[in-house]
């Protein structure tokens, strides 16, 4: 097996250094922390089992854990509880999505304060809800009036949330203009460059909206998120939406990459015109309602995902030691629930398994397979971070030890175009 060090360096190479150096740091805090960073490593162990070519093909995630559910506002004005990050979105046979969502319920037992027999609890718990929802054959979703549990808690809380309050945690006002803060750990600055191409950017797609002026940019800094993209470009922009200063928008600018699933599958791939194409519409396809503002630009031979930060983002927090281990397996059930309900709701589609198909694979006797499988996955995942951290206290990750002659970088300089 390929030296940890130099697979990690390779699949990272041509990013940020400084989101990337925050990235290898985040990776050592823990094993999950470091599967939901490691994707492509993931993928590239998968075992020898049947199931993982066999299962009927689904739109999938591609990178289905714990953290990659949340809440949103749809463009509907009603806020839903659903699977929220679709970068590594594929047509995939469906075991792919579970056997990685069960994998980090695993490896992520600490964090979920559970010992092995109740996380194992928990992923019975998933595919309960995941198996009931195929049998049912009908995609459901989760908003206020049918949520319950931890995650009903989370969206009755968010009816507070106002934009004025947002924008305060993330700006700062001089005068009465907002500028972007950089001090909150979310934000870095941009050189002149990097804001040049950006404002070009958002200055081309205002010329496509009705109200190209609510695109105003007002301030740019590159954005500090997630685990796995850390380090790509991206970049938060504040403008002028409806007036200054509590009318400013925040918006995300990201780069789409290729996905890291698609050098282990052999399903056929739908041609799509950018990457950021193949995430918004597989998003669209998936969720049970799109979110509110979500567009794929393309600026250059790049194509980027354009959103806006809303302030009913938010994940629901998961720690038995404080809500008990039952709430944490509720929500467990949801997100079962969720998963079989976006394969049935893009079911058909450029090749994906139909309902009856589903159906009969929801029926089929493959669950004690699967958690062997996630438990086997489990284990080599500790592997790697064991393995990863040896290496990263020698040194190895440091910014004068980078590999400058690794395989050629997903991404390019940290500017757009």
């Amino acid at each position: 097996m390929p030296d940890i060090a130099h697979e990690i360096q390779t699949f990272n190479a041509g990013r940020d250094p400084e989101r990337l150096a925050l990235k290898y740091k985040g990776m050592r805090s823990s094993p999950f922390v470091f599967l939901r960073a490691t994707c492509h490593l993931f993928y590239s162990r998968l075992p020898d089992l049947p199931l993982l070519a066999e299962a009927p093909p689904v739109w999938c995630c591609g990178d289905l854990h714990l953290q990659n559910f949340g809440s949103y506002k749809g463009d509907n004005r009603l806020v839903y509880f659903d699977i929220n990050d679709f970068d590594e979105s594929v047509l995939a046979p469906a075991s792919w999505d579970l056997l990685r969502f069960l994998t980090s319920v695993l490896v992520g037992a600490d964090s979920l304060a559970v010992k092995k027999a109740g996380a194992i609890e928990l992923c019975d718990a998933f595919l309960d809800a995941y198996r009931a929802t195929l049998a049912a054959g009908k995609a459901g979703w989760i908003e206020r009036e049918t949520a319950s549990g931890l995650v009903g808690d989370l969206l009755d809380g968010l009816r507070g949330r106002l934009r004025p309050a947002f924008l305060d945690g993330r700006t700062e006002l001089k005068g009465k203009q907002r500028r972007l803060r950089l001090d909150n750990g979310k934000a870095l600055p941009v050189d002149d460059e990097q804001r040049e191409r950006v404002i070009a950017l958002i200055d081309d797609f205002a010329k496509t909206r009705d109200e190209p002026g609510f695109y105003e940019v007002l301030d740019v800094a590159r954005r500090i998120a997630g685990s796995g993209s850390l380090g790509v470009q991206r970049f938060v922009i504040l403008v002028r939406g409806k007036g200054s200063p509590d009318g400013n928008y925040l918006l995300d600018l990201k780069e789409a990459l290729p996905s890291s699933l698609l050098s282990h599958l052999t399903t056929p791939q739908p041609r799509w015109k950018s990457e950021a194409e193949r995430v918004v519409e597989v998003q669209r396809r998936m969720q049970a309602v799109s979110v509110a503002f979500l567009h794929p630009v393309t600026f250059g031979e790049r194509s980027f995902m354009l959103r806006a930060l809303q302030p009913t983002e938010d994940r629901v927090p998961l720690d038995a030691s404080r809500s008990g281990p039952e709430a944490i397996a509720e929500v467990m059930r949801s997100m079962g629930g969720i998963v079989a309900s976006a394969q049935l709701r893009s079911g058909g589609r450029d090749g994906s398994a139909i309902a009856d198909d589903l159906i009969c694979f929801g029926q089929s006797k493959w669950r004690k397979a699967l958690l062997g499988a996630a438990q086997d996955c489990a284990g080599q995942v500790r592997k790697d971070w064991a393995d990863y951290c040896t290496a990263f206290d020698a040194g190895a990750f440091s910014a004068s030890a980078q590999c400058p002659s690794a395989a050629a970088p997903r991404t390019g300089a940290d500017t757009p175009g």
